[in-house]
């Protein structure tokens, strides 16, 4: 197969770029290790502009085979349950300037990011999040974060409990910290020929000063740091990338996990993340081609065509508002009504139900004065039932209600009795 036809194969990985500021101007950006190490396994990685109003067009990006989502700012607070933090309004200024380059919150990276990661759960697309993306996918899932790790943690461990620097801007890159990995779950099988005997132990790069506080019920964890810190998670259910299903969180950074001076990992298993989230990746879109391949597609239809077809939808729309929500319809509405009558009285090739129900619509929309009279009429019963049941004493009311709970069970009972002599009859038969 030649190169050019590569692209119209291979399957389709978003991420979400970056924002920042270089030359008073904003430019977005991805990690080039996350792009390299999504080629080098064989799918496409997919840029997602941080633009505003992007979060309105995710359907564009389609065919959607798999979602890799890395770093960013802080996630605006109002998407979880941050009230439970304490913090003063002293104490967030201060964690603001420790951590002024994580803190700026970026409300349309967050709208983006969180309807990608509903739209994975949703559909069982492949997701896998990095630093951020791990807390965006807990947070789509209904899980919290720590405001703020190292204040909120040092105030519920144990003195005796050891602490752990997760984040050094001094030390960017180098900066390491020990995690504990939970035995029989993927990360354990991606690093055992690395773990550090009995204890479970390997050492991992950190660049972060929130993290997960509750995780999401339908998560297990991979990994913990010395202070309790959930550093990976997955979901058990959603995870065999050889039928499609992958859907993980890392807190740290495999993929930077880099000898000194060198593109050699630190682990063997520190690319296994995003090799396996490729293979659910391949496996899921040759798993959507399967069940869309036997999907005829729809006739294109020439300018006229399209415009009759606009219409007639726009004509059935009036008429279902009418007939389902009791909208009032206004003079230039009114007027698109006999399109979709036409439609309807010139199609009848459907099901039972759905002829009903265009029947229905059908005659919502031939006898709208009338059907719209009804409403009126109905809306003035209610008005006049309202006003006298309002100037009943609380008694009068409680005797009402009594009335037609008693009539209710009456009726429960008698149709009971009928059920059940007509099993008795069935039975005799």
């Amino acid at each position: 197969m030649a190169n050019s036809d590569l692209s119209t194969v291979l399957p389709r990985v978003l991420i979400v770029s970056r924002r920042t500021v270089r030359k008073n101007k904003f430019v977005d950006f991805v990690g080039e290790y996350h792009l390299d190490l999504i080629v080098s396994y064989g799918a496409v990685p997919v840029i997602v502009p941080r633009v505003s109003g992007v979060h309105m067009l995710l359907q564009s990006f389609e065919p959607i085979h798999g979602v890799l989502l890395c770093e960013g700012e802080d996630i605006d607070p109002s998407h979880y349950d941050a009230q439970l933090s304490g913090f003063s309004p002293g104490e967030l200024e201060e964690i603001r300037k420790l951590h002024a380059s994580d803190t700026a919150i970026d409300k349309e990276k967050d709208s983006i990011e969180l309807g990608l990661a509903k739209l994975c759960l949703e559909r069982n697309i492949p997701y896998l999040g990095i630093c951020r993306g791990s807390q965006v996918l807990n947070v789509a899932c209904g899980g919290t974060l720590y405001q703020d790790v190292d204040s909120e943690l040092s105030k519920e461990c144990p003195e005796n409990t050891q602490r752990v620097a997760h984040i050094s801007y001094e030390n960017y890159d180098e900066h390491r910290h020990v995690v504990k990995v939970v035995e029989n779950t993927p990360l354990h099988g991606w690093f055992k020929d690395s773990l550090d005997g009995e204890r479970m132990e390997i050492s991992v790069n950190s660049y972060h000063h929130q993290g997960v506080k509750r995780l999401a019920p339908r998560f297990v964890p991979m990994a913990f740091s010395p202070d309790g810190l959930v550093e990976g998670f997955y979901e058990p259910d959603a995870y065999n990338p050889d039928e499609g299903k992958f859907i993980m969180g890392l807190q740290f950074h495999p993929e930077r996990m880099r000898k000194p001076d060198s593109d050699d990992f630190e682990y063997p298993g520190c690319p296994s993340a995003y090799q396996e989230f490729v293979k659910a990746v391949r496996a899921y879109e040759k798993k959507l081609n399967g069940t869309t391949a036997c999907v005829p597609k729809s006739p294109k239809l020439n300018h006229d065509q399209e415009m009759k077809r606009r219409n007639i939808v726009t004509s059935l729309s009036v008429a279902r508002n009418m007939y389902s929500k009791r909208g009032i319809v206004s003079g230039r509405e009114s007027d698109q009504l006999d399109v979709g009558a036409e439609f309807l009285e010139a199609n009848t090739a459907l099901s039972l139900q759905q002829e009903t129900r265009l029947k229905q619509m059908g005659a919502t929309v031939r006898n709208a004065s009338a059907y719209m009279k009804q409403l009126k009429m109905c809306e003035e019963r209610e008005k006049v039932a309202k006003a006298f049941i309002g100037k009943m004493s609380i008694e009068q009311i409680s005797d009402l209600t009594s009335f037609y709970r008693t009539k209710s069970r009456i009726c429960s009972k008698a149709l009971e009795t009928k059920f059940h002599d007509l099993l008795l009859e069935n039975d005799a038969d």
